[in-house]
């Protein structure tokens, strides 16, 4: 189903968010949208919602089996109002959003749908998940000049950090982070203070009066901690291109950036058991 804007959307096309858990796809260009829609439909998603311009091609064979909804995704704050009108438009239902060349990995997603993940994080009494936006990047920028690689993809393998987030009067967060690394950490010159965390709730519940916040954390604390009190629950990760595509698209930047490999670099084996290994991802208490 295609629908000319989100208030088309909202009015002829709200069975899409009859059941969820629904997928929030936002395309800020027209780079591997294929690709992230048909690893996000593998991993069971009920529902899935693309945002892109109209001119972005998308083969018929995916656009039958998905919902799309003409939107320019800039500025960046359009992406967090759409996500808003949908959480006080579907109260109640899980909801997940990444963007273009971004995808979500659980612990055992090869064998296990995100729907038996949501019902066991529900299960703890949890109503969001941390996510870790782990970089990838192609290992040659020659072949791969905008940084995108999927079948040539890299990682980072160590150089993640996590410090305790503090309040505006500078007192620690209760089970809160901000996290960094990636390739936001290693170019941290070129890439603005606000945007180097690697953290995004990623996974929520949407529930009335609920708000998403431009630096992806939600208005409500809970939402935005690690874990529950009594015992450490489940992390996703979302390997994503993203910041590789933003490096080397940004003139003040590119040229100073002639390969994104390093000596902790290794290739992303496309598995939820590598993310686990490199303590990306918690599998908490789901076995």
């Amino acid at each position: 189903m295609q629908y000319d804007s989100i208030d088309d959307f909202l009015t002829s096309g709200k069975s899409a968010l009859a059941k969820g858990p629904v997928a929030l796809i936002f395309a800020e260009d027209d780079v591997e949208i294929a690709s992230t829609i048909q690893h996000h439909l593998n991993l069971g998603f009920k529902s899935l919602i693309a945002f892109m311009p109209q001119d972005f091609a998308l083969n018929p064979e995916l656009s039958d089996r998905i919902h799309r909804v003409a939107l320019a995704c800039a500025p960046r704050t359009v992406v967090f109002d759409t996500v808003n009108r949908l959480i006080q438009a579907a109260p109640g239902l899980w909801m997940y959003y990444c963007y273009n060349a971004e995808y979500l990995f659980f612990p055992f997603c090869e064998t296990r749908t995100v729907g038996e993940l949501l019902a066991f994080h529900t299960e703890e009494r949890r109503d969001a998940m941390l996510s870790h936006v782990v970089d990838l990047y192609a290992g040659d920028l020659t072949d791969f000049p905008n940084g995108v690689a999927p079948d040539h993809a890299m990682l980072d393998s160590t150089g993640y950090y996590a410090h305790t987030r503090h309040d505006v009067d500078d007192q620690p967060v209760d089970r809160q982070l901000d996290m960094s690394g990636g390739l936001r950490w290693r170019f941290e010159d070129h890439i603005p203070y606000e945007r180097r965390r690697i953290d995004r709730i990623a996974l929520f519940k949407s529930r009335k009066d609920l708000k998403l916040q431009p630096d992806h954390t939600f208005d409500e604390p809970e939402y935005n901690t690690y874990s529950c009190p009594w015992h450490h629950n489940m992390t996703a990760a979302i390997c994503s291109f993203r910041a590789a595509k933003a490096l080397k698209s940004n003139a003040g930047s590119t040229f100073d950036i002639p390969t994104f490999r390093w000596r902790n670099s290794v290739p992303f084996q496309w598995s939820s058991s590598q993310l686990l290994d490199l303590g990306l991802i918690e599998p908490g208490q789901w076995f």
